[in-house]
Order: C-alpha cells, then structure tokens, then sequence
C-alpha cells in the first residue's frame, strides 16, 4: 500500500505538466491479483490492508486518490476482489500520449501481463530481466517519466547491490529521470548502506519515505517498507507526508507504527 500510494502520487506529479511521461516497471508481475484467490485466501493479508482503507473517512488527497483507482478496478467499490498491481494502477492514470513499459522475467506473470495489456497501444510489455533493462531501454520516449524498481528481495543485502549497479546505469543513460525503489524493512541497520549510497550517488536530491508497523530488529519478519525516491517531483513530500501518517494510523497499532519522510539529499 505505500508503495501503491506512492507510486500514484508520483504519476499525478508528473503529469501537472502537459508534456507526455514514460513510465518503466523493472519487475511488474502480472498486473492484476485476485483476492478471493487460493494464494490471497491463504494469508488474507488484504484484511489488514487495502480493507482497512476503504470505510476509513477523512483520507488525506494522495491516499485517497490511491484508494480511488483500487475500487475502480472492481464492481463493487465497498467490496474489493481485484487489487491492481503497480502496471494496472498506472494504466488507469496514462493519458492518450504517456506512455508504459513493462517488464517480467517470469513467463507465466509475462503472459499474464501481455494478456492484460495487449490492446492497449500504450504499453510495451517485455519479458525480460528488468534490471539489464534499465541500460537498455533507457532514456525511454518520451523523455521524461518515471521509472519503478520493485525486486523481489529474495535476499536483502545482496539485493541492495543489485540495485545500486543498476541505479548507477540507469542514471548515467537518464540523469534526470525519477526513479522510485521499493524496499523491505526487517532490520533497520541493513537499510543504512543502501541509504549512504543513495546520499553519495550524484543526484541532488534524494528522497526515503518509510512506513514502519513494528520495531525494525528482527530479520525474519517484515517490519516496514520504504520508498526511495531519486529526483522527486517538486514538493512531492507535501503529498506523501500526510498520507504516511494516515497509514500509519490505519494499518499499525498506537505508539509503535510511525512513518518517516527523510533528505538522503537535498532538498
């Protein structure tokens, strides 16, 4: 849900100005995700999440906006089945001129994803690895957008290296484009190098925003996520601050959840 949240607060950042974007998903999945399917039915991890926000009141803009574009992809707003991935969520967003590519190494989320998108002209599905993607494909056309770097964090600090190789690629091809990675927060002193390198990168102005439901000190279970954000729309953080704190509020319980909103560089 941070990620979501963030992600559709980005695009609609972007697209206050009339120019057309590119958007670039490295690791997409397969677009779309049944709630009431075996493997959603199995955790129920939707309980205490997206089912939180929808009878909540009061949400700030960007939260609910996000909460918007969910109960779009369903019948029954009050009612979610279908939760939109990161490609569906942003293709209700693209205008007739932006633009979307997609990638997926996986060959069943990659059929599933060129099923979902294949009479849209606006997106390029590719199933390929998403990382050797970002010295191939980059800078996109349009050039200007707004790449996701979404991997499955199999393992936490050898995954933080990929992306550094990557992310420093990718900015030597397309230095002004912005570029959002997800991450996991089980222990918090394993974030603080990815953090550092970001801080030394080069770019101006660098951008973490974290949500944590417990304390981060223990490496096997999920405590937080966060999102970096590399050359982050102007005043990006008066549209996420709120709507951090009313996950915060929503998702974790009193004195222990808090989200946070830091400079790794800049502003």
């Amino acid at each position: 849900m941070l990620k979501h949240a963030v992600l559709v607060a980005l695009v609609r950042a972007l697209q206050t100005k009339a120019a057309p974007l590119c958007y670039l998903d490295t690791h997409a999945g397969r677009g779309r995700y049944e709630l009431r399917g075996e493997q959603a039915l199995k955790t129920l991890e939707y309980r205490d999440g997206i089912e939180r926000l929808l009878g909540a009141a009061g949400l700030p803009p960007a939260l609910a906006d996000y909460r918007a574009q969910v109960a779009a992809c369903n019948a029954d707003a009050t009612a979610i089945e279908i939760y939109p991935g990161s490609p569906l969520l942003v293709r209700q967003l693209l205008r007739a001129d932006d633009r979307a590519i997609l990638c997926e190494l996986h060959e069943e989320e990659a059929a599933a994803l060129k099923a979902l998108f294949r009479d849209d002209a606006r997106i390029a599905v590719h199933r390929r690895d998403g990382y050797a993607a970002l010295g191939a494909l980059l800078p996109p056309t349009p050039r200007r957008g707004l790449v996701l770097i979404d991997p499955p964090f199999e393992e936490q600090a050898g995954e933080f290296a990929v992306i550094e190789a990557a992310l420093q690629t990718a900015l030597s091809r397309w230095p002004g484009g912005v570029y959002a990675i997800w991450y996991p927060i089980k222990r918090g002193a394993d974030v603080v190098p990815f953090h550092r390198w970001l801080a030394a990168c080069g770019c101006e102005r660098v951008l973490a925003a974290e949500l944590l439901l417990r304390p981060a000190d223990s490496p096997l279970r999920l405590n937080g996520s966060g999102i970096a954000i590399v050359n982050p729309p102007w005043q990006i953080e008066r549209a996420l601050a709120p709507a951090l704190d009313a996950l915060a509020r929503l998702l974790g319980d009193p004195g222990v959840a808090r989200a946070e909103l830091n400079w790794l560089a800049g502003p």
